[in-house]
C-alpha cells in the first residue's frame, strides 16, 4: 500500500531469506502452529489516521455512561463472573482493508474485543521482520509514539498493576499447548508471569494457588486467556482448579465479563461510516431482497466459526435464537497487498493497553493477509502470502 516499499521489499524477497526469517522467529520457542506470512504490511498515513479515527469512534461508545446498560445482555447468564470492573484492560479491533465510494483505501470494522491479542508476539514478529528484511526506519510498528521500551513499560503495568511477577499469571485451559501459546512465552519473557493451565491453580478458601519447588504460592492476580465458550461442553473442567464464576479474591485482567460485552454484540449500537450496517437478528423487521449482500454471525462463536457467508431466507428463518445473532452488511475487501503473482486482502488489528485509573492507549498493530472467502488462519491453510503479520506505519 506503499508502493515504494512494496516493490523494495519484493525485490528483496527469496523463499531462503522468509526462512531464515521463521527460524529467527522460533529461536528459543516452541513451533508456532499457526501460518505466519511472508511479508509485513506497509500502511500509508492517510489510512493510518482512518483507522485510529475509526478506533476513537468506537472508543467513545464504550466511555458512555451508560454502556454496561446496553450491553448488560450480551453476557450468557451461566457465564456471569463477579466482581465486574470499571474497565476493560485490552480493546482489539479488526479492520478490513476496502475502498469507499470515492475510491480511497478505508477501513471497515469487521469484529471487536475486550480480550488480550498477541501483544507480546507482534512485538517479536516486527523485531524480526526488521533483523532478516531492510524495513525502512521510517515505519513504525508501534502507534501513538511509542517505543519498545515504553510499550514493555506500559505493558507490564497493564499486566502486572501492583503486583510482583510471582504474584500474576498468564491462565488459559492447556496453556503450553495453545495455538498461541508462542505469544504466552514471549509475554512471560517480557514480563516475568508465570505461564498457568488451569488445572496447575488450586482453590483454597477463597484465594487460588500454584505450587512451585514444594510451596504454595497465592495468585493475586489472573492475566486471562481463557475463553469460556471453549469449555463450554466441559465445565468438569472447573472441578480440578476453580470455576470462576465463584466469589474470588482475586484480581482479572481483564475481567471475563468484557470479552462479551465488547464484541460483535456491540456493533448495532455503532453508526460510523467504518462500520457495516448491522443489526440484531430479532430486530430486523423484513428479510432484505439482496441476502447476497449480507452475512449472518451468531454472537457466541470463537474465530469464526458459525458464519454464515451465503445467506439465504431459509437460514435466517431457521433460527430459533435471533436474538443471539447478527445480520450485517458484507464488507468488500481490496486486495491491495501485492504479492508476487496478485493481489492479496488484508486485516489490520488495532490493539490498545488500559491500565487501571488511566485511559486507552493505542500501542500496537497485528495484520492478516488472506486469499480465502475469509481471513483467518484456519481458512488459509492452502495458500502463499497470507496468515498472520504486522503493519509497518508510515509515521
Amino acid at each position: 500500500m506503499i508502493p515504494a516499499q512494496r516493490e523494495k521489499f519484493n525485490q528483496q524477497f527469496t523463499i531462503e531469506k522468509y526462512k531464515s526469517f521463521l527460524e529467527k522467529l522460533q529461536e528459543g520457542y516452541p513451533e508456532i502452529p499457526f501460518r505466519v506470512a511472508e511479508t509485513p504490511v506497509f500502511i500509508p498515513k492517510a489510512l493510518k489516521d482512518k483507522l485510529i479515527a475509526a478506533g476513537e469512534e468506537i472508543i467513545s461508545l464504550i466511555k458512555q455512561s451508560n454502556f454496561k446498560e446496553l450491553t448488560k445482555n450480551s453476557i450468557p447468564k451461566d457465564w456471569n463472573v463477579p466482581n465486574e470492573n470499571a474497565q476493560p484492560h485490552f480493546l482489539t479491533f479488526d479492520f478490513g482493508i476496502c475502498k469507499n465510494e470515492q475510491g480511497e483505501l478505508s477501513p471497515m470494522l469487521i469484529e471487536m474485543q475486550g480480550f488480550p491479542s498477541l501483544y507480546g508476539f507482534q512485538c517479536h514478529l516486527a523485531n524480526t521482520f526488521r533483523q532478516v528484511f531492510e524495513i525502512d526506519n521510517s515505519l513504525n510498528h508501534f502507534l501513538n509514539g511509542f517505543n519498545e521500551e515504553e510499550y514493555i513499560q506500559l505493558f507490564k503495568e497493564v499486566i502486572i498493576g501492583k503486583h510482583q511477577p510471582h504474584e500474576v499469571a498468564l491462565m488459559d485451559v492447556d496453556a503450553l499447548n495453545q495455538k498461541t501459546a508462542i505469544d504466552f512465552f514471549v509475554t512471560k519473557k517480557m514480563l516475568g508471569i508465570k505461564i498457568l493451565a488451569l488445572e496447575d491453580i488450586k482453590k483454597v478458601g477463597n484465594q487460588l494457588f500454584y505450587e512451585e519447588n514444594g510451596k504454595q504460592i497465592q495468585l493475586k492476580r489472573i492475566y486471562n486467556r481463557l475463553i469460556f465458550d471453549e469449555v463450554a461442553e466441559n465445565i468438569e473442567i472447573f472441578k480440578n482448579s476453580f470455576d470462576p464464576r465463584e466469589e474470588l479474591d482475586i484480581e482479572w485482567v481483564t475481567h471475563p465479563n468484557w470479552f462479551y460485552r465488547i464484541s460483535k454484540y456491540t456493533m448495532p449500537f455503532l453508526n460510523s461510516e467504518f462500520v457495516p450496517e448491522t443489526r440484531f437478528l430479532n430486530q430486523v423487521e423484513s428479510i432484505p431482497t439482496d441476502l447476497e449482500n449480507y452475512v449472518l454471525k451468531p454472537l457466541f462463536s470463537f474465530a469464526g466459526m458459525g458464519v454464515i457467508i451465503d445467506v439465504t431466507e431459509a437460514d435466517i428463518t431457521n433460527i430459533l435464537d435471533p436474538e443471539n445473532w447478527i445480520l450485517q452488511r458484507k464488507v468488500t475487501y481490496e486486495p491491495v497487498v501485492k504479492a508476487p503473482d496478485g493481489g492479496v486482502k488484508v486485516e489490520i488489528r488495532m490493539m490498545y493497553l488500559w491500565p487501571d485509573g488511566g485511559e486507552p492507549k493505542l500501542c500496537i498493530n497485528l495484520a492478516r493477509l488472506s486469499r480465502g472467502k475469509m481471513i483467518g488462519v484456519r481458512y488459509n491453510a492452502d495458500f502463499d502470502w497470507v496468515g498472520g503479520t504486522v503493519g509497518f506505519m508510515d509515521e
